[in-house]
């Protein structure tokens, strides 16, 4: 994982934001896994957490189910990750 991240005006705008900040393995997944449920493909989602389990278990959900992982990186003990849900 990329210890800087890009410049934010490089970054596709997200739809949605999801905050996992304190919450542990695997409550983040399971708020990912219900938030883009409900997102329409082409969405972007934004999700914060402080769990570092996610580093390992978020690009395996995207993987797993087809998302695309746009972009992830650490800032300050907080991981970020910028989702696309799959077309449908």
């Amino acid at each position: 994982m990329p210890e800087s991240p890009e410049k934010p005006g490089n970054d596709p705008q997200p739809t949605i934001e999801l905050d996992a900040k304190g919450l542990f393995c695997p409550e983040p997944v399971m708020l990912l896994h219900n938030k883009i449920r409900d997102m329409n493909s082409g969405d972007i989602l934004r999700l914060v957490a402080t769990d570092p389990s996610t580093t390992r278990d978020i690009p395996k959900f995207c993987i797993y189910l087809g998302h695309e992982l746009i972009k992830n990186y650490e800032r300050d003990k907080e991981y970020y990750y910028l989702i696309r849900k799959k077309s449908a």
